[in-house]
């Protein structure tokens, strides 16, 4: 048996390994154990000595010197200028949760130094991802003299270069990969330039998160000019709540500064300052204090609701709004839009698993008629279900195509996407190792999908093999309690590059188990010491944990694995298992 083995699973249910992730995270020979949230936090990275910071990040503890970066005095002196001189200004922004809170972010901080910004984000269908030439033309005819752009703008050559023809001073602040060519603007901050330095460091920042750099860099200039001699100078961290709703939806590392954002925006949010954020969260009924989980799941596909199947500005203007009426009735539209998105997306997603292939290391399916507002989600649901990369494009009558794509750690898929637009494969593309979006002609979709079979195949080869399913710790029935559950939060927050602790539990017992909602299986276990609990396995009436938990009787054996959470729909909140896989115990 394997050393690092959790209860001597070496094939569970649905064909992995179980290993500690502490050991694998730690491979010293004077590896101790150490307290749980020790536990969490050394197996996620966090050195021995800096402990006492990542328990509870502040923005103070991880905040970089703005000016590390290529270009930020550059931009924030340029803003500076705009603000003192009272110029129009315009914020382009794209139409995802990243790109609308990156906007409102500006927008918010500029009003609060006197300057009313006007945004602008592109129609999904009508205009594409990321800055056009015409779009930008026109807001300079329109009055704007300088347009900041938001979450895009690092591969807008053609569209920057109309800019600057116009003439129009262009400010990009991004964090897209970028190719060793730049286009020309008057500033461009991005993380993930070739020639950053001390800033690479920082390239797992969402959009956002550049922004709130920027906003502090302006802040720091306008000072120094003395600007706030006479004036009260704005609290940027009153816009923790959007920076954190940002950083979660867009699936960034919640590493570093970006743990830092989302554990200091979730506090600010809990204020409800935010009359729009407000308003969301009562749309999304959510009573309490949010968490990391909610940002990602109940309030970010919201706001992508406007962008993907309703009207691309709805979240800006829900999250920049000073009328709370204003606010109720768009969080109540984007609340509708949402469950419109639902049905679209789980007809695409039929669709696309009726045609993928199962011999592929990257899957890359097409379809005409599909909706491009939900392919994205549907690649991340296709990516989960295969554990490889998914791309997912939607074709349209003229044989264009947009495409989306999610990656699997391991794989960086925004790479490979960069190096088939240079290959010519592509009309338009980029991304980050994660995600990725692009436009291609239809008769180019087999060659792209050949192209990242040759360039990716290795690399996911790699990934599945180190593939196992990481414990942090391991209960009876009888520990799965709300204590658990309150104790290891005091790790988080959680999210993507700082994963939820999971939990193994057993021996347990199937007493009742059934099919509800979309596909759910729910089980009800007992364990050795006559304690039980509920456990749910999302979306898996169909995979093979769903059928063994389904087909299990009574008297079989389980270990099972996933995420102690709460269920406070009651009077008293229980906890209760998410489950991840389960393993026969006998």
């Amino acid at each position: 048996m394997t050393p690092n083995a959790v209860l001597g699973v070496e094939r569970s249910i649905l064909g992995q390994p179980w290993r500690w992730r502490a050991l694998a995270a730690d491979q010293r020979d004077d590896f101790a154990p150490d307290d749980l949230i020790t536990q969490i936090l050394l197996a996620r990275g966090c050195p021995r000595e800096a402990l006492d910071l990542h328990r509870v990040p502040t923005i103070r503890g991880f905040m970089p010197d703005p000016s590390i970066f290529n270009d930020m005095d550059r931009a924030a002196a340029r803003l500076a200028d705009a603000v003192t001189q009272g110029e129009q200004v315009a914020i382009f922004g794209d139409y995802d949760v990243d790109g609308a809170t990156s906007a409102a972010l500006m927008i918010l901080l500029l009003r609060d130094l006197g300057l009313e910004a006007r945004p602008y984000i592109p129609d999904r269908l009508m205009e594409g991802y990321g800055p056009s030439g015409p779009a930008l033309v026109r807001l300079a005819q329109e009055g704007a003299t300088l347009i900041v752009t938001v979450d895009c703008g690092a591969q807008a050559f053609d569209a920057l270069a109309a800019a600057r023809e116009a003439p129009v001073d262009v400010i990009v602040v991004d964090h897209h990969q970028c190719a060793s060519a730049l286009p020309v603007a008057h500033s461009l901050v991005n993380p993930n330039r070739l020639d950053e330095t001390e800033g690479r460091a920082h390239g797992h920042l969402a959009a956002v998160g550049v922004a709130f750099l920027l906003g502090a860099a302006l802040l720091r200039e306008l000072r120094a000019r003395g600007w706030f001699a006479n004036r009260v100078e704005p609290r940027l961290i009153d816009l923790l709540d959007i920076v954190a709703l940002g950083t979660v939806a867009d699936v960034a590392q919640l590493r570093g500064l970006n743990r830092a954002f989302v554990a200091q925006g979730l506090k600010v949010m809990a204020g409800r300052k935010n009359v729009g954020l407000a308003a969301l969260m009562d749309a999304a009924r959510l009573t309490r204090a949010p968490t990391a989980s909610d940002l990602g799941f109940a309030l970010g596909p919201r706001i992508n609701a406007g962008g993907r199947v309703g009207r691309a500005d709805l979240g800006v203007r829900l999250l920049t709004t000073r009328d709370a009426a204003e606010a109720r009735t768009i969080a109540t539209e984007l609340d509708r839009l949402n469950e419109e998105r639902r049905a679209i997306e789980a007809a695409v997603q039929e669709a696309a698993e009726a045609i993928l292939r199962s011999d592929r290391a990257v899957t890359v399916v097409a379809g005409a008629g599909w909706h491009p507002g939900v392919i994205g989600i549907v690649a991340g649901r296709l990516k989960e279900k295969l554990g490889r990369p998914a791309i997912v494009i939607a074709l349209d009558e003229a044989g264009v195509g947009k495409g989306s794509g999610r990656s699997i750690t391991g794989v960086d898929l925004g790479q490979a996407v960069l190096a088939a637009k240079e290959a010519g494969l592509l009309v338009a593309g980029g991304g980050h190792a994660m995600a990725a979006g692009l436009t291609i002609a239809a008769e180019n979709v087999g060659a792209f999908g050949d192209f990242l079979e040759d360039k990716l195949a290795e690399k996911v080869a790699i990934a599945a093999a180190d593939r196992a399913l990481l414990v942090d710790s391991i209960h009876a029935a009888g520990g799965v309690t709300p204590e658990l559950v309150n104790a290891l939060e005091a790790g988080g927050p959680y999210g993507t590059g700082w994963p939820s602790p999971r939990v193994a539990v057993g021996r347990v017992r199937p007493v009742r188990v059934d099919i509800v909602g979309n596909g759910h299986v729910r089980a009800i276990v007992a364990g050795d010491d006559g304690r039980s609990f509920k456990a749910m396995a999302f979306r898996a009436a169909d995979n093979a944990l769903g059928q063994a938990l389904l087909g299990a009787g009574t008297h079989r054996r389980l270990w099972l694995a996933g995420r102690a959470k709460l269920d406070d729909w009651g009077q008293r909140p229980v906890a209760e298992l998410h489950l991840d896989d389960a393993a026969w115990a006998d």
